[in-house]
């Protein structure tokens, strides 16, 4: 796809259009390693909450069910604390050094979860209803705000300079998620985004923690300041990446899979990736699509929208090249973050594993 010129002017990068071979072996390893080392001092920490916040915390995770009966559901990708465990190893540490960092990085990546699925109306997550829906909007906020301040106990406990580092970056990461929250939010409002304020958003809400994700781990393990910014620019592009693929998915991705509605991030009018290129491409399509959008923002019929009315609206996204733009851009940042690697001396057995779960964000379906 050419860059085109957007209604405002402003120009659509090009990207590259080959999807990367994913060794699946390699990312599943990587991930159960990440989730089995992690998960029993994650329980931990959420066993310190009061009742009832350590029931509510341990439903969204998928430890019980809405009756507190134990159940084995699904806890998320895990990729976080996979990358968390490889960064210690990239300082030379045992991948166990880089424990308390996964378990942190988690932590605030729930807390994410449990403000966005209230802020959103999400009612589905990890094919269970969320948190809010069963427990009420008080008890999510709470438990949100509770894992937050848990996760800088877990590593300040640690009582070392390099845990002191660790936390640092970790709290300027969440800052920053929560900086990308705000303008998402604001974005729904407003009637043109374009890519570029898209981007910075989508790298503050996705690509810090993934940057902080990519760094905590070498920092605990003793790794100076170079090698870790290095790591984050790994993480941050591969969180635009991971992004990009969540905002096809939020079109287009298959409810079994996702665990959300159709159409999610329409039923949201969330300026996504995909909706702000076919906004900014130019031609019929994307005219008609900001007429119909222009117009959905004052509707008060719009929660009643026929699933039809939601396919017109991808449709349109995708007939003037939203769908496609996304999905390059996904791999152009995809290979921006693999370049990052080569800034840093590291085993290649290590830097093997972080392509792999580079080239598993690109292709993934959930």
């Amino acid at each position: 796809m050419r860059p085109r010129s957007g209604t405002r002017g402003e120009k659509v990068p090009t990207a590259p259009s080959a999807n990367p071979a994913v060794d699946t072996a390699a990312v599943t390893a990587l991930l159960e390693r990440g989730r089995t080392l992690s998960t029993p001092v994650l329980r931990a920490a959420v066993d310190r909450l009061a009742p009832p916040m350590d029931t509510v915390a341990a439903y969204h995770f998928g430890w019980i069910d809405a009756h507190g009966r134990p159940a084995d559901g699904d806890g998320g990708k895990a990729v976080r604390p996979a990358l968390a465990l490889l960064s210690a190893e990239v300082a030379g540490a045992a991948p166990e050094v880089g424990i308390p960092g996964a378990v942190a990085v988690e932590l605030v990546h729930n807390f994410s979860l449990l403000h966005d699925d209230l802020m959103d109306g999400d009612e589905q997550r990890r094919h269970r209803d969320t948190v809010w829906k069963v427990h009420g909007p008080a008890q999510a906020i709470l438990v949100g705000d509770a894992l937050f301040a848990l996760a800088n106990e877990i590593l300040l406990e640690l009582g070392t300079v390099e845990a002191g580092r660790a936390t640092r970056r970790l709290t300027t990461a969440t800052r920053k998620l929560i900086d990308g929250q705000a303008q998402d939010i604001s974005y729904e409002h407003r009637e043109r985004v374009t890519v570029e304020e898209c981007l910075e958003m989508e790298g503050n809400k996705t690509g810090a923690l993934l940057a902080c994700a990519v760094s905590i781990g070498a920092v605990l393990g003793g790794a100076d300041d170079r090698t870790a910014d290095t790591l984050e620019a790994y993480g941050y592009h591969l969180g635009l990446a991971f992004q990009a693929v969540d905002d096809l998915l939020g079109i287009w991705g298959d409810p079994e899979s996702t665990g959300k509605q159709t159409w999610s991030d329409l039923r949201q009018r969330k300026k996504s990736l995909p909706v702000v290129a076919a906004l900014a491409a130019g031609g019929p399509a994307s005219q008609r699509l900001g007429e119909l959008l222009a117009a959905d923002a004052k509707s008060n019929d719009f929660d009643s929208f026929s699933e039809e009315e939601f396919a017109t609206r991808a449709a349109l996204i995708e007939e003037a090249g939203g769908r496609e733009w996304t999905s390059q851009e996904a791999r152009r940042q995809h290979g921006t973050a693999v370049e990052a690697l080569d800034r840093v001396d590291m085993p290649e057995r290590v830097r093997a594993q972080l392509v792999a779960l580079a080239d598993f964000v690109v292709v993934r379906k959930r």
